[in-house]
């Protein structure tokens, strides 16, 4: 299974900078980039006449110039980055669909023309987005949990409650984004190095040990697209504002 993933990642980085060994990538992910086309649509597609798929290809090429060993599994990577250009193309499509006329009045009296509506729907479309972003990350950041035996209803059990310990495991987080080595390991072995967090930040190895659970889920989040969730962690950092996480 590690040798199947670092072979992976080698052909990845390999598309990075070549554009024939992109192309192979490309085919050889195919029937995935049309599984997660039709998951979202929820019926079948076809090449020359979807332009969802042709939008889930170029998203899977992004996926590939964009990442990076430390954001974890370039295949839950490449899903995620997937899903949120085709939601950016539904939101779109949707917006523009059937629009004749900003001005063009309604046959109701009590309707205001469509130019006075664009507001309203844009809102609407950006929850409908937000929801759908949201929920999509939240079910992919509980997959990569289970893999590190925590389960997403933990966390909150295991949030420290006081402000120091809070302040030590976000010590701990620095420390490990810092160190790329760490990282690698951290994703490879689902195990975190207390011993060596505790070592490098002075933090007591028991308090690190006591909130394992809410340590990894932290730095989990940074190690691939979580930006709802990181967002989130950013808003409950006991650092002063002003301060970079």
């Amino acid at each position: 299974m590690e040798d199947r993933y670092n072979e992976l990642i080698e052909m990845v980085y390999k598309a990075k900078n070549n554009s024939r060994e992109a192309d192979n990538l490309v085919r050889l992910y195919m029937g995935f980039i049309k599984s997660e086309t039709v998951k979202f649509l929820g019926k079948d597609v076809t090449m020359g006449e979807d332009d969802e798929l042709s939008i889930a290809m170029l998203a899977f090429y992004e996926a590939v110039l964009g990442y990076s060993r430390w954001k974890g599994s370039f295949v839950s990577y490449a899903r995620l980055h997937i899903k949120h250009r085709l939601i950016d193309h539904y939101r779109k499509e949707k917006k523009y669909r059937g629009i004749v006329s900003l001005d063009t009045e309604s046959q109701h009296e009590d309707t205001p023309p469509l130019i006075e509506t664009l507001e309203e729907n844009k809102s609407e479309l950006e929850e409908f987005k937000a929801l759908s972003d949201t929920k999509s990350e939240i079910k992919e950041y509980s997959t990569e949990l289970e893999g590190f035996s925590v389960e997403l209803t933990e966390i909150a059990e295991n949030t420290p409650k006081q402000k120091r310990t809070l302040n030590a495991c976000f010590k701990a987080l620095e420390f490990m984004k810092s160190n790329s080595r760490l990282m690698d390991n951290f994703l490879k072995t689902k195990k975190l190095p207390i011993t060596e967090i505790a070592n490098n930040t002075k933090v007591d190895k028991k308090t690190l040990e006591r909130h394992r659970k809410y340590l990894v889920a932290i730095i989990l989040a940074y190690t691939n697209g979580y930006d709802i969730i990181r967002n989130h962690i950013k808003g409950i950092n006991p650092k002063k504002e002003g301060e970079s996480l």
